[in-house]
């Protein structure tokens, strides 16, 4: 089939490299979320996606938004008999969704129907998942509620993070999105509708998400953690600034600590929950890199029964 393969970060680039390997499947072209800011310099840089198109020698469209005309004018030209998906980034209207003969095709980080929406990876860490996946379904008005092609399984692991699970699911996933569209291409693949049970949601984790409340139980710590590692990154509040949590533990032998009381020794640093401890790993203070967190207590020098987090942290 003759493909235009939408997507924007680096979680996209295995699932392009599995198409452009496939010699089943023409990548025409690829479309891509304009350049945006990075680095100090804030300079435009091309995305991820973009940068591995160049490399290959096909053609990146860069529309401000999918309902650009003149956008819709070179997809139809291109006439692309199916546009896989992965995190594009931008909403497609249904003029667009029109073009391509077998429709949209995105590869989505959830079994769904669980977690629709954004961030599903890091809703599933929050959560306590044991199991989580990757499905392909073609993309309908609704969010994440189109029929679904097929899907792969992962278990999740106790120490992973969002940054974990996610590359090992692009990886898993890219090998789920050639084999649907090889499965569209010769017709012994069908969509199956989504059931009604079994419908959560997964929108975008804030930072304002992503602060930790110390009174919640050490697991539920935990999991905010890794769900927010690497971003938004999980974070709290010392001495009236954000110390951003990089690596913590759950520690089930202290149990003496407060909800955000902290307890530093030579190389360990504890804080209370609303169960047992957590052990900090590493952190990043306000302005400065990351650093393990028993050299920040001993550069900060922590006093006896000092806090972490809201004032009302303990209450």
């Amino acid at each position: 089939m003759k493909l235009v393969f939408a997507g924007t970060p680096e979680v996209a680039v295995p699932a392009l490299d599995a198409l452009l390997a496939s010699d089943r499947h023409e990548v025409a072209a690829v479309v891509t979320r304009p350049d945006a800011p990075a680095g100090r310099g804030r300079r435009l840089v091309a995305s991820p996606v973009a940068q591995r198109a160049e490399e290959a020698g096909i053609e990146v469209l860069k529309p401000g938004r999918p309902k650009d005309e003149d956008f819709l004018a070179r997809l139809r030209e291109i006439a692309p008999d199916c546009c896989p998906v992965v995190a594009y980034g931008a909403l497609l209207p249904r003029v667009a969704l029109d073009i391509p003969a077998h429709g949209w095709v995105n590869l989505h980080f959830s079994l769904l129907p669980a977690w629709r929406g954004a961030a599903p990876v890091q809703h599933a860490l929050m959560a306590g998942d044991e199991i989580t996946g990757a499905s392909t379904f073609l993309i309908e008005e609704g969010l994440d509620s189109g029929p679904v092609y097929g899907t792969v399984t992962e278990q999740i692991r106790p120490t992973d993070t969002s940054g974990d699970l996610l590359t090992r699911l692009a990886f898993a996933g890219s090998g789920l999105l050639a084999a649907t569209m090889d499965g569209i291409a010769d017709g012994s693949l069908k969509a199956v509708p989504q059931p009604a049970d079994g419908i959560s949601l997964a929108p975008k984790i804030t930072v304002e998400d992503a602060e930790i409340d110390w009174r919640a139980p050490a697991l539920r710590v935990d999991r905010l953690v890794r769900g927010c590692t690497p971003a938004p990154g999980s974070w709290t509040v010392f001495r009236g600034e954000r110390l951003k949590l990089i690596q913590a533990i759950p520690a089930p032998a202290h149990t003496d600590l407060a909800p955000g009381e902290l307890s530093a020794g030579k190389n360990n640093v504890y804080v209370g929950t609303g169960s047992y401890a957590v052990e900090l790993l590493w952190v990043q203070p306000q302005g400065k890199k990351p650093m393990r967190a028993p050299d920040w207590a001993r550069g900060v020098r922590i006093a006896a029964a000092e806090r972490v987090g809201a004032p009302d942290a303990s209450r």
